[in-house]
Order: C-alpha cells, then structure tokens, then sequence
C-alpha cells in the first residue's frame, strides 16, 4: 500500500508545488489550508507524515501539533520561518518530530520525508520486546508502555529510547544523538536532543526531576539505566 502525506499551508502555491513533487514519489497527498481543517484530516485519516505550516488561520501549527499528539503519534515535520530558532524549539515541544525553514529546496522536503518513513516502517521486521521492570517497548508495533499504561511517543522520541534501552549504561553525547537519530546533514542543533529527552522523561517518569530511565552523565550526556 502506498504512503500518504498531510500538507498543512495556507499559500496554495506552496501546497500545490510540494502535491505535485510528492506525488511524483507515488505517495498520495490530502491537503488542508486552516488549522482546523488540518485536525479534522488527521482525525479522519491514517497519514504516514504531516507536513505542518506554523503560521495558518484559524488555530497556529503548535496547536495543531499539540491537538494531533492527543490522537496519534504521526510523524509531524513542521514548516518555521527562516532562523526563528525560537518557532523551532516550540515545534518540538509540542510534539513535532522535525521541523525545515522556509524558503526551502522541495529535494530537502523529500529527503527529510524518505528517511523519516523508513525509519518509521523498519521497526516491522524487527519483532521483539523490551524490558526493563514496568518499561516495555514493543518493537514491531513502536509502541511504548509503562506497567498497563501506553505511553504516548512521537517517532523520534520512540528512536531515541528504542536506541537508548538496546544499549544501556553507554552514554551518547547530544552530538552523537543528534546523528544517530536525525542524520549527518540534520541543520539543527543539540537543543533538539534536550528537547526531546525532556519530553520522554514528562511521559515515562513518575518524577521527570529524577529520572528512573533515561539519565543524564554531566558534561557527557544521556544514557539509559537498567
């Protein structure tokens, strides 16, 4: 079955122009131009990437972002102004799993999404699970629970524990997380890493403050105790 894309813009010169080189790859492209009317897509269909505008009418891309993490966890690449590191960092708090800045090259787009949807169905050849006490991650399904609880991830914050908990006690420089994760050609920084490391410990810990799991080694970086 082929891939589907959820582009969010309200410049339909911009919508139009990623439809048509997206359908190029065969992957089929539903599009919304209002916040709204982007919830109301996700709500009703399977997408395997949202492309997500910040600026739009109605509500903003962050609480579009936000309203779609109460429901799926889809990957989500969010579309900022050029060098408002501030709309970045925002994207990623809210749940978006990547973010490129405007103007941007459509072969970028393309690339960013490739990778994004191979990652994201690898893990179906890769049957197992998990445990560490009350924390399991279900690798074919990527699908974390706490005890019965699910556990709500986004794509990369699923990445980051999936690598974190096969190799625990090593430790990974942001640096080092940054690549394995995000690529060699990825232009953000490790601000990223910290962003998405303290969201997963809001979700997986009792007590984020003092994190069970994913810990800190000071001036080296994040591992994952067993």
């Amino acid at each position: 079955m082929g891939k589907k894309a959820l582009v969010v813009d309200d410049e339909k010169i911009i919508v139009k122009g990623i439809k048509f080189s997206l359908e190029q790859d065969d992957i089929q492209v539903d599009c919304a131009y209002d916040g709204q009317e982007a919830v109301d897509k996700a709500k009703a269909n399977n997408y395997d990437i949202i492309l997500l505008d910040v600026m739009l009418p109605v509500m903003s891309g962050f609480e579009v972002c936000q309203q779609i993490r109460e429901f799926s966890n889809v990957p989500i690449i969010m579309l900022t102004a050029k060098g408002d590191d501030m709309d970045k960092i925002l994207g990623l708090e809210y749940g978006a799993d990547d973010y490129i800045t405007k103007p941007f090259n459509i072969l970028e787009v393309k690339a960013r999404i490739k990778a994004i949807m191979r990652r994201t169905s690898k893990a179906v050849d890769n049957k197992g699970v998990i445990t560490y006490g009350d924390l399991k991650l279900h690798e074919e399904y990527r699908r974390v629970f706490v005890g019965n609880r699910e556990i709500n991830v986004t794509s990369r914050e699923y990445e980051l524990l999936e690598l974190l908990a096969t190799n625990p006690g090593k430790v990974y420089s942001r640096d080092e997380l940054l690549t394995a994760i995000w690529g060699n050609d990825y232009p953000g920084d490790a601000r990223t890493v910290d962003v998405h490391i303290r969201r997963l410990r809001e979700k997986l810990e009792s007590n984020p403050s003092e994190p069970r799991y994913v810990r800190t080694k000071w001036g080296s970086g994040y591992y994952f105790q067993a």
